[in-house]
């Protein structure tokens, strides 16, 4: 493995940490400013609106520059906005704080997912993609869950701060370990151009859906095992290290399927997650069962990663740096949009197991959007096969 791979793998650890930890603190969040467990759960929206407005914008403004003095730029706000959310006196502070935060996420993955696969050959890329991404995923293994246990006993705050290490770490990782690469020779409007293509539009529209799917489940998973199958607040942490362990599994299977067929993977991943998050709607009233579903939930949602992020780099080969920065973007803003349905359900008195039909629905249209999808490239395909014919005759 390039040690490239490895330092961005440490850069998506401090990031995935900060993005998720959040989601096993909501009660302890909500009752310190005094409000209600999905006006908390904001706090995972506007993070995930924070990305997808830094996603585009920053990788604009910086198209040009070196992408390892931006990485390091990005690093470094990440460390701030982390900070703030650690002192912050009040939830408009931290909300704040968390909006900072994201604003370097989107342009991190979107210029590390580039950078991921230009050290790699052309056949291994959703691979590598999937290496780097794999620091997210152990942030859940690892991150989350000791995050959640260290807010759970010594206070939610302790946690912020202790992230706010990790980006120190991963700062220092970066300035290690990845190499000098200039920026694009594209420019902006190089990389805009990408933007005119449809199946780029279509990539984003999946990752929107599909995502915003899993996020739906996720931001309220807490209460739900607690509400619904019954566990302690203190089984929440391995429950989280189970949720982790799928994540990370699913994230390196998802890379090597979608290495073989990219649209066939993303078909069978999105049947996989719609059958998934229906059952977890029942088996969330088991806790064996329960446990059992959120592994496979886990297994399935990040599985979608890698190649919709291949994917997107496919539709946008000459100039793929926004591009990419806006496919993060599409993955936060349907974090944000199913996070906010699933609360919708949940203050509608549906329940804590409504969220996974939020999530079923958001799914079913991501599979629907892929078909589109894959009759458009077939109709490409064919056209361009029969395009010297034609210019023959």
């Amino acid at each position: 493995m390039p040690l490239a791979l490895l330092a961005l793998a440490i850069g998506a650890f401090g990031i995935g940490t900060t993005e998720f930890v959040i989601a096993g603190l909501l009660p302890e969040v909500a009752a310190t400013f005094d409000t209600s467990v999905p006006t908390a759960g904001l706090l995972i929206s506007g993070y995930a609106l924070g990305v997808a407005i830094g996603a585009p914008l920053i990788t604009a403004a910086t198209t040009r520059l070196p992408r390892k003095a931006v990485l390091l730029g990005l690093m470094g706000l990440f460390i701030a906005g982390n900070l703030v959310s650690a002192v912050a006196p009040t939830y408009a502070v931290m909300l704040v704080g968390r909006i900072l935060a994201a604003l370097c996420h989107g342009a991190f993955f979107g210029i590390g997912s580039v950078v991921a696969a230009s050290v790699v050959a052309p056949e291994r890329r959703a691979q590598a993609i999937a290496l780097m991404f794999t620091g997210l995923t152990l942030a859940n293994v690892l991150g989350v869950p000791l995050g959640t246990l260290l807010g759970q006993h010594l206070g939610w705050r302790s946690t912020f701060w202790v992230v706010t290490g990790l980006g120190v770490v991963a700062f220092l990782g970066i300035a290690a370990l990845v190499p000098h690469q200039p920026g694009s020779t594209a420019g902006l409007r190089g990389e805009l151009a990408a933007f005119r293509r449809p199946g780029l539009w279509l990539a984003f529209a999946m990752t929107a859906l599909g995502y915003g799917g899993v996020f739906a489940t996720f931001t309220f998973v807490a209460p739900m095992m607690t509400e619904v199958a019954g566990f302690s607040d203190g089984a929440i942490t391995p429950l989280l290290v189970v949720f982790g362990v799928g994540l990370v599994l699913g994230n390196l299977f998802g890379g090597r399927l979608a290495d073989r067929g990219l649209m066939p993977a993303l078909h069978r991943i999105f049947a996989g997650l719609l059958v998934v998050a229906v059952v977890f709607a029942f088996t969330a009233h088991s806790q064996v069962g329960s446990i059992v579903t959120l592994f496979a939930f886990g297994f399935a949602g990040f599985a979608t990663v890698p190649p919709l992020q291949s994917l997107v780099l496919r539709h946008a080969p000459g100039a793929p740096m926004l591009a990419s920065a806006g496919n993060i973007a599409a993955f936060n803003l349907g974090n944000a949009l199913g996070a906010w349905l699933a609360g919708l359900a949940i203050s509608a008195g549906l329940g804590y197991t409504s969220p996974n039909w939020v999530a079923a629905t958001m799914v079913a249209a991501a599979l629907g959007v892929a078909a589109v999808a894959s009759r458009l490239e077939r109709r490409d395909t064919t056209a361009a096969a029969g395009a010297p014919a034609g210019a023959a005759a």
